[in-house]
């Protein structure tokens, strides 16, 4: 009997084609839908989601369970969410919540179930070299998710699948279409993990963090207008800053250039190409290396400050310790405390950290 392999099935077009090769290739498959997010919300479709999987499994004739972790993802992601937010950070939840719900919570009942391995829909690749599992990149360089996966380690790589990640995103769609996938041209997904996309997103902030209004000043310390409170914000913003004429150059775009959580000041500059907005320094926290340690080389390494980044050559130093220090060969336009910084090694996964400062 062919190896039972449980898949995270999300009514997407991605997770469902997963479903649907791993079928083919003669394993025995299981579908499990994840609802995690109990939240009023307008925006979170996971009805409709999950009607898509049950009419996707339906057409496969495999089976489908559905199971919540809403209380795992509020614990374990979103009041890290809101708490970074809370503090003038930008947060990653998506990481997080690849590590905490989709690779752990998932991951354990799949486990308890009697499967072998889960699988997900995420544009990475996996693979083994003398007991040991690497992390590479998708083979669509537009659609790699090896960003957002750098928090697994060796026990959640090692029962884990992706079967696209060889797969262009076109033909993903193309064997979805051939094969009567109802979702074969279905949006993707965007926004929070699990909560979706929030049109009005100063709204949702306001449900769980009182707005503090403050002043905005140039980064010479002139007066230029009122924010609405520092965690609407986040570094390099161009839109949304109510900026009015009489203040700089008119032709020239105004950008969030950092922020005094203290005195609560929003700091601007003008033009992409201002100083303040461009760094070659950063000091990360919270790292975590998929190999268990840190690589024995780093000739040659490069990171990401944002998904869908090209890679940046950098250096690293502090290894030793939970804080490195990063520099990078060419100044980086907004690095942004809160956000996640990967590392790479050509078309392999190293690990990353967390952006605390830049300098």
């Amino acid at each position: 009997m062919a190896d039972p392999i449980i898949v995270g099935i999300s009514g997407g077009v991605d997770s469902s084609v997963t479903a649907l090769r791993l079928q083919q290739e003669g394993y025995d498959v299981e579908c499990v839908f994840m609802k995690n997010w109990d939240g009023e919300d307008d925006s979170c479709t996971a009805e409709e989601d999950y009607k898509d999987a049950l009419a996707v499994c339906d057409h496969l004739g495999l089976p489908l369970r559905s199971v919540n972790f809403a209380q795992n993802y509020w614990d374990n992601v979103f009041q890290y969410f809101i708490d970074e937010y809370a503090t003038g950070r930008t947060p990653n939840p998506d990481v997080l919540c690849n590590r905490e719900v989709k690779f752990k919570a998932f991951l354990d009942y799949a486990m308890e179930l009697g499967a072998v391995k889960i699988a997900t829909g995420h544009y990475a690749q996996i693979h083994e070299t003398d007991g040991s599992f690497q992390l590479l990149k998708g083979l669509d360089p537009n659609k790699d998710q090896s960003y957002f996966l750098y928090l697994l380690g060796q026990d959640a790589l090692s029962k884990s699948m992706f079967p696209i990640g060889e797969m262009e995103k076109t033909d993903v769609r193309k064997l979805a279409e051939s094969s009567g996938l109802i979702n074969h041209a279905k949006k993707d997904s965007t926004g929070v993990c699990f909560i979706g996309e929030q049109k009005f997103f100063k709204d949702f902030l306001k449900k769980y963090i009182p707005a503090q209004p403050g002043h905005i000043q140039t980064v010479d310390g002139a007066p230029c207008g009122e924010h609405d409170g520092l965690m609407y914000y986040t570094m390099g913003q161009r839109k949304g800053l109510g900026i009015g004429g009489g203040h700089g150059d008119k032709e020239a775009p105004w950008f969030v250039a950092d922020k005094d959580l203290d005195n609560n000041i929003l700091f601007v500059a003008q033009g992409h190409d201002h100083p303040a907005l461009h760094h070659k320094y950063l000091v990360a926290n919270q790292v975590h290396w998929i190999g268990g340690s840190p690589p024995a080389s780093l000739d040659g390494i490069a990171a990401k400050i944002r998904y869908r980044q090209a890679d940046q050559p950098c250096t690293i130093t502090d290894l030793s310790s939970d804080q490195i220090h990063v520099k990078f060969e060419h100044k980086q336009f907004a690095v942004t405390p809160g956000q996640s910084i990967v590392f790479y090694a050509g078309d392999q996964c190293l690990g990353g950290a967390i952006i605390e400062n830049r300098n």
